[in-house]
């Protein structure tokens, strides 16, 4: 439990940290956020439980697919508060979008033999 509890308390405590890089910085708290910080820790708990190359390799790999979709919201999202949409409209909207990816890169990437 002790272990879980550490987990997710890292985890966290790197959210509240990108959050208040960016309330002074957008730009650094960017650079931050775009690190791959969740994943390694993910990578670094996996193996810690598992100690499984396989599974980490899979985990990586069905990252890896998983992060293209999420690019777009990172454009379409500032278009649209720019553009005069509310924040919450954007931020959803932005959400649907992703999550419509999501989907499409699973069933192209089947496709192609990726299985996700």
């Amino acid at each position: 439990m002790l272990y879980a509890i550490v987990k997710a308390l890292l985890s966290g405590i790197i959210i509240m940290a990108v959050s208040e890089i960016a309330k002074r910085n957008p730009s650094l708290g960017a650079l931050v956020v775009s690190l791959p910080l969740v994943s390694i820790l993910a990578i670094i708990w996996l193996w810690n439980d598992t100690g499984d190359s396989e599974r980490i390799a899979a985990h990586a790999e069905a990252t890896f697919w998983y992060v293209l979709p999420t690019l777009p919201m990172f454009l379409v999202m500032p278009a649209l508060l720019r553009g005069g949409t509310g924040f919450w409209l954007s931020l959803g909207l932005s959400c649907l979008l992703t999550f419509a990816l999501y989907l499409a890169t699973v069933w192209i990437a089947a496709k192609f033999g990726v299985r996700l």
